[in-house]
């Protein structure tokens, strides 16, 4: 089954807990929280506190997208806050290897993401190490942005790494999905979806994730 994790990049905060509990009743599997610090990418977002805040309104796990530069310096702060995954970015730290193992010390899920331009073959030398792979089917920074067609070829080619390394690590993706090209994309071999403005840009988030399950079936 492929999960659904609607981003919190395109909530509504000033109904945020409502909005957590619409999607959570729709059947969402985690709820995707996206970190950014105006440095790494051209946008600013919510710290541990904030996590740690959302943590008390909400059973569903957590899938935190850490887009920061020098990530090493926040995983376990994000982890204390209910962090269930931590992802960063392979372009961020020089010691890639070091932190997914210490992440997986904590007993949470280690992700690795790429933005558009770097490789699949990057992970190589990493992916032993890794529970979840994110590709970033956009230029991260910004929720609404159109989904990138040389990421099918990117999704196809780290679902034959994994296959071939790891196969317990999840393949995530995220931006730009939505109910046009949902099915294609997880044609991919994807396993876990972020969907942000395509379910909490719609009237019924509830509603939406159900279509978005249907469609899946």
């Amino acid at each position: 089954m492929t999960l659904i994790a609607p981003s919190l990049l395109s909530a509504d905060f000033a109904r945020v807990a409502e909005q957590m509990k619409s999607v959570a009743d729709g059947g969402a599997d985690w709820l995707h929280i996206d970190v950014m610090d105006g440095r790494f990418v051209p946008n600013l977002t919510w710290g541990p506190k904030i996590v740690g805040d959302l943590r008390r309104v909400s059973t569903l796990p957590f899938d935190c997208h850490l887009m920061i530069v020098e990530p090493e310096r926040y995983v376990d702060e994000f982890i204390e806050a209910g962090a269930d995954t931590v992802t960063f970015h392979l372009e961020a730290t020089p010691h890639a290897q070091r932190l997914l193992a210490h992440i997986r010390s904590r007993k949470v899920r280690a992700g690795i993401s790429i933005t558009p331009q770097t490789p699949v073959a990057m992970l190589v030398d990493i992916i032993d190490d890794c529970d979840l792979v994110l590709i970033m089917s956009v230029n991260p920074g910004f929720g609404g942005q159109s989904f990138l067609p040389r990421s099918m070829v990117k999704l196809r080619e780290a679902r034959a790494l994994i296959d071939a390394r790891n196969p317990a690590c999840l393949l995530e993706v995220d931006g730009g999905v939505n109910a046009n090209n949902l099915r294609d994309i997880v044609a991919t071999g994807v396993d876990a979806v972020v969907m942000g403005s395509a379910i909490f840009g719609t009237p019924d988030p509830a509603a939406t994730v159900r279509d978005m399950r249907s469609l899946l079936s």
